[in-house]
């Protein structure tokens, strides 16, 4: 009998293969399978040729060529083809067998399937997994969640083929989240703050350019800079490529060619749906989102550009002042900005893990996404200190690095939204960070007003300042009398 597979792969997209090469390239023996069975062939007869795979053309195959017990990933289109392959799955598997959900689910896909297939007498792993094409061949981040006990099976497979961070490039961006759907939810997290940090970047980039005047090649300049500072990212750095990258038709620059309507696979309205049901403020991923949505409006916007005017005979430069100064600001700005995006995210993520009983370590949650992952940045590891200072911190924002560094930063921060508005540009997420810094810190906020209408046109009660209790006015009755 042939030597049985140490780890099952059903999907064989580009992720899918990848990940499987990955797999395999740690000494493991890995089946494939996919639904189009000539994939699997193509598979086998390229990457993969002289590794150790073995192509299976059923889901039956692909099961009777796993070790016990049997670990099946699936790296399909979430939705109903993942509860399909589950129970086409289920009869076939034995008791401390694993299925891991490796695809963009919805977290509450994820704890229903595992509550579903816990009852079966199964193990389910539902596992974010990110970094896109090449984190899944040289090393994603991952956030698996589900059954706790799947973790001892997976966790040597998992942590070997996940990115590597650390002074010694040992220490494995792959830990376990949470019981259910924990790992999706924290993945769903991840992909919000990225929304907030690409529409943070796109609005430096607008002011750069039609503000201070840069061309694409002093932005490439100033991005490269950035990236050796704070704001060292992955997002900050592949940013600057694009600035240097020609149109290979034209010679011209490409990010000019490049269509104004952005794309969105839904993750980000995922996170903004989830904390409006949480009614925690997490403004910067819902800006995020919008932005795109008008984006996407680029016929109206085009009609509209030739009707509405924005504000006239506006000395821009007697607005920004020394250039240099001004780029410095808009870095400020960036930075305290993310500072606010990243606080929301964390926020969402304790409410999130109260209100489902999940026991989610926050420091270790900003490890996950210190390497392998699309928001992978050196700003890291300063959350993760902050969390393993204070596990309970509240807020980001409270925290001595943050407050400080939000302190230096936000006089430049207000000039750039200040500035902004004076000249016609939008910075949407600039706005909604300082409008929450400010909202934040005050302790006091318009809500009395808000709250005295309620009562007045709905009898909607209100609280106060004064007296314990629920309160009632009849406002109309009191109210001074309109002047004849």
């Amino acid at each position: 009998m042939s030597e049985k597979c140490d780890f099952g792969l059903i999907g064989l997209a580009v992720m899918g293969e990848n990940l499987a090469l990955n797999v395999e390239s740690r000494g493991n023996r890995v089946a494939v399978f996919n639904r189009t069975i000539e994939k699997v062939d193509e598979f086998i007869a390229g990457r993969a040729a002289g590794k150790n795979f073995v192509g299976c053309h059923s889901l039956k195959e692909l099961v009777d060529n796993l070790a016990s017990p049997r670990k099946v990933m699936m790296l399909v289109k979430a939705g109903p083809a993942v509860d399909a392959i589950i129970d086409e799955l289920i009869p076939m598997l034995e008791p401390g067998d694993v299925i891991i959900d490796g695809g963009n689910t919805h977290y509450a896909d994820t704890e229903r399937r595992t509550r579903y297939v816990e009852e079966k007498g199964l193990l389910f792993c539902g596992t974010g997994v990110s970094g896109g094409e090449e984190g899944a061949l040289k090393g994603p981040s991952m956030m698996p969640g589900g059954s706790e006990e799947a973790w001892p099976m997976v966790q040597p497979i998992f942590q070997a083929i996940a990115a590597k961070v650390g002074d010694h490039n040992d220490i494995p961006c792959c830990e376990w989240v949470g019981p259910r759907g924990a790992g999706h939810y924290v993945k769903m997290v991840h992909n919000g703050i990225e929304y907030g940090d690409m529409q943070l970047i796109c609005e430096a980039y607008l002011l750069l350019k039609e503000v201070v005047g840069l061309s694409n090649d002093e932005i490439y300049k100033v991005f490269a800079d950035w990236n050796n500072g704070d704001l060292q990212s992955y997002l900050i750095e592949i940013s600057r490529d694009i600035f240097s990258v020609k149109d290979d038709q034209t010679g011209d620059d490409l990010v000019d060619k490049v269509l104004d309507i952005a794309g969105a696979k839904g993750t980000g309205k995922w996170m903004s749906q989830l904390a409006l049901d949480l009614g925690v403020p997490s403004t910067l991923v819902t800006t995020a989102v919008f932005a795109r949505s008008i984006s996407a409006q680029k016929d109206a916007r085009v009609r509209a550009s030739s009707v509405l005017n924005g504000p006239a005979d506006v000395d821009v430069s007697g607005l920004i002042g020394d250039k240099s100064s001004f780029i410095e600001a808009i870095r400020q700005a960036l930075y305290a900005s993310k500072i606010c995006s990243y606080a929301q995210g964390f926020v969402q993520l304790q409410a999130a893990a109260l209100e489902h009983d999940w026991p989610l370590n926050y420091g270790d949650c900003a490890l996950l996404w210190r390497g392998g992952c699309i928001i992978r940045a050196q700003f890291l590891d300063r959350i993760k200190e902050a969390f393993d200072a204070d596990p309970n911190l509240e807020n980001l924002l409270l925290n001595d690095y943050f407050q400080t560094a939000i302190e230096a930063s936000q006089n430049a921060w207000r000039k750039v939204c200040s500035v902004s508005a004076l000249a016609g540009i939008p910075v949407p997420a600039f706005g909604s960070a300082l409008a929450y810094y400010d909202s934040y810190r005050s302790d006091r906020l318009p809500a009395n007003l808000l709250q005295a209408q309620r009562d007045y046109f709905g009898a909607h009660t209100y609280r106060r300042t004064d007296q314990d209790g629920s309160f009632h006015t009849d406002w109309l009755a009191l109210r001074k009398q309109p002047e004849a």
